[in-house]
């Protein structure tokens, strides 16, 4: 198998299931990660799963996977608005970026509108639950198959 996928998860994700589930479903993020590494098999893929709390934790991550990993696929959660170090990790990652939220993010509080990440990202998945990231998957197996 080749270099691995990066599926980065940021704050409070892991509590999904637990946290607001008429906003982010009942899927946990061990569910997410599980069907994301199997699906990942079938696409001819190696999914690595990561999660924290903490800004700088995944930035260090980030900047881990440069080198290491094909792509990223990232819900920054909270940091989408607010962490332009986020961005700037991201910036200096050379392969493919996928934005994803579950909730649909431009319906919610106006200042969730604006995602740094975004203007890193080859694309941006919202408002599909946790089988956005299903669709991330799928979209970076393309990316790397055309590039």
């Amino acid at each position: 198998m080749s270099l691995p996928v990066l599926l980065l998860n940021g704050p409070n994700l892991n509590l999904l299931g637990q946290r607001e589930p008429a906003l982010y479903g009942a899927t946990t993020l061990p569910e997410i990660e599980a069907e994301a590494v199997a699906l990942g098999r079938d696409l001819g893929l190696e999914v690595r799963c990561a999660q924290s709390n903490h800004e700088g934790a995944l930035i260090d991550l980030v900047q881990e996977a440069r080198g290491v990993a094909r792509a990223i696929i990232i819900n920054p959660g909270g940091y989408s608005h607010t962490s332009v170090a986020l961005l700037d990790a991201l910036s200096a990652f050379e392969g493919p970026v996928v934005e994803v939220h579950i909730s649909q993010i431009h319906r919610r509080e106006s200042f969730r509108h604006r995602s740094y990440v975004s203007r890193r990202a080859d694309a941006v998945i919202a408002g599909c639950g946790a089988q956005g990231y299903a669709l991330a998957l799928r979209h970076v197996a393309h990316l790397l198959s055309a590039g």
